[in-house]
């Protein structure tokens, strides 16, 4: 079964790369869609968003990475998987919840929530956020890859 992770990932975190490399293991092949939604006023364009995502799991068989505008449910009804999403804790629990009742009652579709590692508890793309808007270092919150890539894309060293 098709694990389907969807967020805006701006950016992404190795929180949500813990998410993502767990629910691989537990359903053996992962689309991480990147959404687009042109309400939120992102720090990173959409492009950007894609390819720090794209260069965390490059060469990965197991992850597939697309760009996405729409709703979760409607990719998994799609793909015939499983949403699988993260909570820091109790209050994404809650809202999670209310989610899932939501996609299951009017697509059909399961989410299953995996609960963040500890050490991940606490990170956020809001908080990675506030640390670059700072100037403060912030690479360590992000996966490595991602990294680099957002610090060449930022340069003009590499197109988005």
């Amino acid at each position: 079964m098709t694990a389907i992770v969807t967020g805006s990932f701006d950016p992404i975190t190795i929180g949500h790369e813990d998410i993502i490399n767990r629910a691989s293991k537990l359903f053996g092949f992962v689309i991480v869609a990147v959404a687009n939604n042109p309400e939120k006023t992102a720090m990173f364009s959409a492009d950007e968003r894609f390819g720090a995502v794209s260069a965390a799991f490059e060469g990965r068989a197991d992850v597939k990475v697309i760009k996405f505008s729409g709703l979760a449910a409607s990719l998994a009804r799609k793909e015939g998987g499983v949403i699988v999403r993260g909570a820091r804790g109790s209050f994404d629990f809650e809202y999670e919840k209310t989610l899932f009742e939501i996609n299951r009652e009017l697509f059909g579709v399961d989410t299953v929530v995996l609960p963040s590692k500890t050490e991940y508890s606490f990170i956020s793309s809001a908080f990675v956020r506030e640390l670059i808007s700072h100037g403060h270092p912030y690479e360590k919150y992000i996966p490595e890859s991602a990294a680099e890539y957002l610090s060449e894309a930022k340069n003009g060293k590499r197109r988005t």
